[in-house]
């Protein structure tokens, strides 16, 4: 199994269980696997059915992932197909005719396919020899996203009792997973539940204040990478798209509305890599298959956390750093309740306010939302002593925080809920304490209460983050209901009686969280690795299949660190198998080569001794002659501004702004005078910049707090300017 996952898709290893899976797929036996999306779910049904004789019965519920599966299967040297829908009739036919000769080893199908009665009897005549049912949690009404279709597969198994199957899921509860293998009508499977933790994904949640600026610079910085931004309602993608496309951002739109090619032609090209940013309602996603989404940012509140997950899990599929955004307003709330309220059947609609209520508990999260994600699916890796108290990879472990005496303002909040009646949710409350005139309020008489106005030191989202720490310490609890409203528990009301003390914790108010990420490993050569890209797009465009059916990203930065100069060395990259080393090796090899005529330096490199890989601190990247960098810098030294050295070399103002920064963070001196913006504007920066922190200051808090007329750029190029005026790292 190792000499075919080498030969057919590059790999030398396998993943976590997926050589236990394979395993029990060969054995004969039942298995329902979850895995998160990008913990290679696929290879567990696909390298099995190239060792086993017949037919590999593949059921999958997009026509997109079909396309997507077979187009890689197909770069690989995989004999496989698609029978759906969009296919011409003739090639129908000569589909169904090879996999009667035995010509096909893996075949893809819908569920509705399935039930089709001319299916049906190509079925009996197929050596079938193993089915694998992807998206499994469809079959279960208890997922999030049942679909009757899948119902249909229970009769598919009992005509096929000797057929091992295998189904496969990336988000499952434990009620989701029991329903599966019932529905299913799985044969005592083997369940194979991998770890749901995405250690290479950041998760973050910010505030909904000045949500456009943020989310211009989050693409900003990420020019040319892929991103998902995922919207409420058509209306709000349509606008946000063009709103970014007058930023001169190339974004397209996509939701249910628009006719079914325009839908195929935008998820092709995105997929494709003809445009990095798709804005989309949640009708875009399910089974997209892009190893190399940077950014999936939610600009709206999800329904469910399994939504959120699995929306999520587009990012970083090849296992590179990725982020995970999302901007948070309680407000958001009262939109999906809306449509939760028009929901007939009670079961389901206190099933869809429940989902609601865990969505809006993780957004207020005080403690690691890493944690909580796993722990919500039922992931046993975090009650392991091993697992970290501090995840590195979400905003809450990433920011400074500060304990602080939370005694009186709890006091405070408890009291307020009481005489409230406890019949009003946590917004209400706060409005009481803050002394607002809302009408509301006045109304109801709340403004003649002992705690109105009680409370003048923190803001209505403050009293909120806190409030929802209350119900993690369980002095409070929500009710879910058509209104969700706060009440006091036993244990609270023990708390305000005994006059209990209570610590809780904040961010630090003294200084703006830096922003981090996951640890990002560079390449030696970025330039490289972009000229690498384009020759892999344009050769994506001659043979018309997505980029990353030629190389993903993950195997373009090997490439770029190993250099590769022979074949024997070009194998060796991962994700390099033999198909793809004869149909593609020469021409990223001349590729490679013409690269290194035009920067002899590039192999001047430090190598570790224990590895054959090239290996550079950032300084020395940053500092040898001939780099992008030393470019950028020995133009900026003539005199030029950065808006010209980017005129002058093609770059973006911001790619040489991060040019700058990178410079200055390793030391190196660099002329910015001739790049600051005039007096009058450095003013009112740099008392911004002092205001959120100094040094630490998150650029999003700055850019907030200065006028419209000073861009992210500005910014970031008085905060260098500083920190080289100061003689240390900004």
């Amino acid at each position: 199994m190792l000499d075919l996952l080498k030969r057919y898709y590059g790999y030398d290893h396998f993943r976590p269980l997926q050589e236990e899976i394979i395993s029990n797929v060969l054995a004969g036996n039942d298995s329902l696997v979850i895995m998160p999306t990008g913990g290679g779910k696929s290879l567990c049904y696909q390298l099995p059915a190239l060792r086993l004789e017949g037919i590999t019965l593949v059921v999958s519920p997009l026509i997109a992932l079909m396309k997507d599966q077979v187009d890689g299967l197909k770069g690989n040297g995989v004999e496989a197909e698609f029978i759906n829908s969009t296919l011409p009739y003739e090639d129908m036919v000569r589909i169904r005719g090879e996999a009667l000769r035995g010509k096909i080893k893996i075949l893809y199908v819908s569920p509705e396919r399935l039930a089709l009665e001319g299916f049906q009897s190509l079925l009996k005549s197929l050596n079938v020899s193993l089915v694998a049912v992807d998206e499994a949690h469809c079959i279960s009404e208890w997922g999030h996203d049942f679909r009757p279709d899948y119902r249909g597969l229970g009769a598919l198994r009992r005509s096929m009792p000797d057929v091992p199957f295998i189904a496969l899921t990336a988000t499952a509860t434990h009620r989701v997973r029991d329903d599966i293998v019932t529905q299913l009508g799985l044969q005592n499977p083997q369940r194979f539940v991998a770890s749901f933790n995405r250690a290479n994904l950041n998760y973050e949640v910010r505030p909904k204040r000045n949500s456009f600026g943020q989310l211009v610079e989050l693409l900003e910085s990420r020019k040319s990478q892929s991103a998902i931004i995922y919207c409420f309602s058509r209306k709000e993608t349509e606008e946000l798209a063009a709103d970014l496309q007058g930023l001169g951002l190339k974004a397209r739109p996509y939701h249910a509305g628009k006719d079914a090619d325009a839908r195929r032609r935008t998820q092709e090209e995105f997929i494709a890599g003809e445009f990095p940013i798709v804005v989309a309602t949640i009708a875009f996603g399910m089974g997209i298959d892009k190893p190399d989404v940077r950014l999936v940012a939610h600009y709206s509140l999800p329904k469910s956390l399994e939504g959120y997950y699995q929306e999520t899990g587009r990012a970083g599929r090849d296992g590179l750093a990725s982020d995970c955004v999302l901007f948070y307003s309680y407000s958001d709330k009262s939109r999906q309740e809306f449509f939760i309220n028009r929901i007939e059947d009670d079961v389901e609609r206190k099933k869809a306010s429940d989902k609601l209520t865990q969505v809006i508990d993780y957004c207020q999260l005080q403690t690691c939302r890493r944690r909580y994600l796993l722990e919500y699916f039922g992931d046993e890796t975090v009650s392991n002593d091993a697992f970290p108290n501090n995840c590195k990879g979400c905003d809450i472990c990433l920011s400074p925080r500060e304990e602080f005496d939370a005694t009186i303002i709890a006091q405070k909040i408890l009291s307020a809920i009481i005489r409230t009646g406890e019949r009003f949710g946590i917004a209400h409350v706060g409005a009481v304490l803050l002394g607002s005139k809302r009408k509301k309020v006045l109304e109801l008489g709340h403004d003649s209460l002992s705690v109105y106005g009680i409370v003048n030191d923190l803001d209505r989202n403050e009293i909120r983050e806190i409030a929802g720490q209350l119900v993690a310490e369980g002095l409070l609890y929500r009710n879910s209901g058509e209104y969700a409203t706060v009440g006091v528990t036993d244990a609270g009301r023990r708390f305000l009686r005994e006059r209990k003390t209570l610590t809780l914790s904040r961010p630090k108010r003294a200084e703006q969280p830096r922003r981090k990420r996951v640890e990002r490993t560079e390449t030696l050569n970025d330039e490289l690795f972009e000229r690498l890209r384009r020759l892999r797009l344009g050769i994506a465009r001659e043979l018309e299949v997505p980029a990353f059916v030629v190389f993903n990203d993950a195997t373009l930065r090997d490439m770029a660190k190993r250099i590769p100069r022979s074949r024997e060395e070009f194998a060796q990259v991962s994700g390099v198998g033999t198909v793809k080393l004869q149909q593609f090796g020469d021409r990223f090899m001349a590729g490679i080569q013409q690269y290194l005529k035009e920067h002899p330096d590039a192999t001047k490199i430090e190598r570790s001794p224990n590895s054959d890989h090239p290996r550079t601190s950032a300084k020395r990247a940053v500092s040898r002659e001939g780099s992008t960098y030393s470019q950028t810098r020995e133009l900026l030294n003539q005199g030029m501004s950065a808006s010209q050295v980017a005129h002058r070399r093609g770059l973006s103002i911001g790619t040489i702004v991060s040019h700058v920064e990178m410079m200055v963070s390793n030391g190196i001196d660099v002329a910015l005078e001739p790049s600051l913006p005039r007096t009058d504007r450095m003013v009112v920066i740099e008392a911004a910049l002092d205001q959120a922190g100094g040094p630490e200051a998150k650029l999003s808090t700055v850019y907030e707090n200065v006028g419209d007329d000073i861009t992210y750029e500005d910014i970031r190029i008085v905060k260098a300017h500083r920190a080289q005026s100061n003689g240390k790292s900004h």
